[in-house]
């Protein structure tokens, strides 16, 4: 028994929208991917929350930056500055100090090794001493509680912020999978085009965001409809401000486009399942995880399309962090994660 030791160990879901870090099975960090930096030095300025309350209303020199871009790395200064800030965050929040860190870290299936490079040697930079890393899908069903070391096919869909992956998982590896950089990201893109070709209205990533969560939906029609969600901001021509009422039904069909990647995609990897586990599948039914799980009518408008039956998880956002800790604390056990 280890009364002791330097090394602290840590499970981290790098994700685009949001970072998570797990330490002692317990949540210390629930943080947005973002950092505050100054211009001229690039030194950090804040990380997480208080960045995310600066985007859109900074001066010259500051500037806030999303260092993930579709499930990746696509500032790697940035990045390791964020992981740093953030690691540093849960230290004080945990009392604990360690010069050096074993890390699990959850990311996309698709990720190329050059990708996969990036995540590492930023984590090598931010005191990260053993760097695992394991694919998000399977992390997920992990997180869910799924047998994934069983003679048995389970398929993951984890709707994130820059990417959707799917997985099908049998005896503790990916059978087939397929990773599309269509996700929560490309749904509050659509809702801030809407905004200004149908009502000639501005928005910003954030209130975008707020109209997905208060009325998002993949149906045009729900049993128990969210009320209208007002939106204010200035008319592009007038400069004037306005006060305009959303409805769910609305938001639904400006993000159909983006929702029907996402089924394709699900078919797609449905093709390519091998007949034993499709039979599987059928029967155990799709999980869904991740932010984008939360759509209203999303598990409903897929049951009726694909015809097998979808759950949402438990606590879909936090699938894949959960996930994580569980593979943190049987690294020996696992083969599947990446070293």
């Amino acid at each position: 028994m280890r009364l002791f030791s330097l090394t602290k160990e840590i499970a981290i879901d790098l994700g685009t929208a949001n970072t998570i870090i797990i330490h002692n099975d317990k949540i210390v960090i629930d943080e947005p991917s973002i950092v505050a930096l100054e211009r001229n030095t690039g030194k950090l300025i804040a990380v997480g929350k208080k960045a995310q309350e600066m985007q859109g209303k900074e001066h010259p020199n500051i500037q806030t930056i999303r260092p993930l871009r579709k499930g990746v790395i696509a500032d790697f200064n940035a990045a390791e500055l964020m992981i740093r800030g953030l690691v540093k965050m849960a230290s004080s929040r945990s009392n604990w100090f360690s010069p050096s860190l074993r890390m699990v870290i959850g990311i996309p299936s698709g990720s190329t090794e050059v990708e996969i490079r990036a995540v590492r040697d930023s984590s090598e930079q931010a005191n990260g001493r053993d760097v695992y890393m394991i694919y998000e899908p399977m992390a997920a069903a992990l997180g869910i509680g799924l047998d994934v070391q069983a003679a048995e096919g389970n398929m993951v869909v984890d709707i994130g912020g820059g990417t959707t992956e799917i997985a099908v998982i049998s005896l503790g590896g990916i059978v087939s999978n397929k990773s599309i950089a269509v996700a929560g990201d490309d749904l509050t893109e659509n809702i801030v085009n809407h905004m200004k070709q149908e009502y000639s209205v501005n928005v910003g990533e954030r209130t975008a965001e707020q109209i997905k969560m208060a009325v998002g939906s993949a149906l045009t029609r729900l049993d128990n409809p969210p009320e209208d969600f007002v939106v204010h901001g200035p008319h592009m021509m007038t400069g004037l401000p306005v006060e305009i009422p959303v409805s769910y039904s609305e938001i639904s069909k400006c993000m159909e486009g983006s929702i029907l990647k996402i089924e394709a995609a699900v078919l797609a990897a449905l093709q390519s399942t091998p007949p034993e586990l499709y039979a599987d599948i059928v029967k155990n039914g799709i999980w869904l995880a991740g932010g984008g799980a939360l759509i209203r009518g999303l598990d409903k408008r897929l049951t009726e399309k694909i015809g097998i039956l979808f759950h949402v998880a438990e606590d879909p956002l936090l699938s894949v962090a959960r996930g994580t800790g569980v593979a943190l604390k049987n690294i020996d056990n696992f083969s599947f994660l990446i070293r």
